[in-house]
C-alpha cells in the first residue's frame, strides 16, 4: 500500500501544532520508504501516542507549516471473523482495556443504554457489535457538512448522517453501552471516497482487539494504522493549539 498525505495550514501567529499522520510500525503492518518532509518547520520533540501505536511531532510553525508524507505499508493483518468472537467478561479484560468501556467526550455511552439494550440485547459478542454496525450502514447517510468538530454520537444518532468520525463515534459508543470495549482508530486506506484520512471502530472481544468500519469502505486487512484512541479527540492528524486555517489537504491511498 503505497500512502502519501500533503497538508498545508496558515498561521496567524506562531503556534505549537502536535501531528499524527504517520502510518504506525506494529506487529501486523510494516512501514518501509517512509519520508516526513515539514518543510522550514523543524521537529521539535516525538513522543510516543496512545496505547504505543504510532508516534506524534510536535512543530511550531512561524506562520505556514507545509507538510509532506509519503511510505509503502505491508499490512499482515488477517481479516479474522469478529462476528463469531464472544463477549470477554469484564473481570477478565485487560488492564488496557477497562478505560475504555467508559464514555468520552464525543461518545456519551451512558446515555445509549436504553437504545442500546432495546435494538440490540438478544446479541452478545461479536454478533451483536456486527448487527450495531449494520444497522448503523443502513440507517445513516454518508455526507460531509452535516457534521462538525463538535459533533457527538448523539448529535450523529439523531442526524443519522455524517463521515467517518460520526459513524465510529457511533458504533462506540454502542458497544461501550453493551460493556464492550470499544475505541477509535485512524487510518489509510484505499477504498476511501473521498480520498482523506479514515476513522474506524476497534472493540475488544475474544482475541484481541478487532477492527471494524461501520462505513464499509475499508477492511481491517486493508488498513494501514496510524493511531487509536478514546475518540477523535485522541488521534486527530493535526492539533493546534493556537489558530490555524487550512490552506490545503490531500491524501493518496493505493
Amino acid at each position: 500500500m503505497r500512502i502519501s498525505a500533503f497538508l498545508d495550514y496558515r498561521f496567524p501567529e506562531p503556534a505549537d501544532v502536535m501531528v499524527q499522520v504517520e502510518a504506525a510500525t506494529l506487529a501486523d503492518q510494516r512501514v518501509r520508504d517512509a519520508s516526513l518532509d515539514t518543510g522550514e518547520t523543524p521537529v521539535l520533540a516525538r513522543i510516543a501516542a496512545l496505547e504505543g501505536v504510532g508516534e506524534r511531532i510536535w512543530l511550531r510553525p512561524a506562520d505556514r507549516l507545509t507538510l509532506r508524507y509519503a511510505a509503502t505499508v505491508e499490512v499482515a493483518r488477517g481479516r479474522p471473523d469478529y462476528r463469531a468472537r464472544a463477549a470477554v467478561p469484564l473481570p477478565r479484560l485487560p488492564a488496557d482495556a477497562v478505560p475504555y468501556l467508559n464514555e468520552s467526550r464525543y461518545c456519551p455511552s451512558n446515555r445509549l443504554d436504553a437504545f442500546a439494550t432495546e435494538r440490540f440485547g438478544a446479541l452478545t459478542g461479536g454478533a451483536k457489535v456486527a448487527a450495531m454496525a449494520d444497522w448503523i450502514a443502513a440507517h445513516f447517510t454518508y455526507a460531509a457538512g452535516i457534521s462538525d468538530a463538535g459533533t457527538t454520537a448523539l448529535d450523529s444518532l439523531a442526524l443519522r448522517s455524517g463521515v467517518c468520525r460520526d459513524y465510529a463515534h457511533v458504533l462506540i459508543a454502542l458497544a461501550r453501552a453493551a460493556e464492550i470495549p470499544a475505541r477509535i482508530a485512524s487510518a489509510y486506506a484505499p477504498h476511501v471516497e473521498p480520498q482523506d484520512f479514515h476513522a474506524v471502530a476497534e472493540v475488544y472481544l475474544e482475541g484481541g482487539w478487532h477492527l471494524v468500519d461501520p462505513t464499509g469502505m475499508a477492511r481491517a486487512n486493508e488498513m494501514a494504522l496510524i493511531g487509536v484512541g478514546r475518540d477523535a479527540t485522541d488521534i486527530s492528524f493535526l492539533t493546534a493549539y493556537g489558530t490555524a486555517e487550512l490552506i490545503d489537504q490531500r491524501v493518496t491511498v493505493e
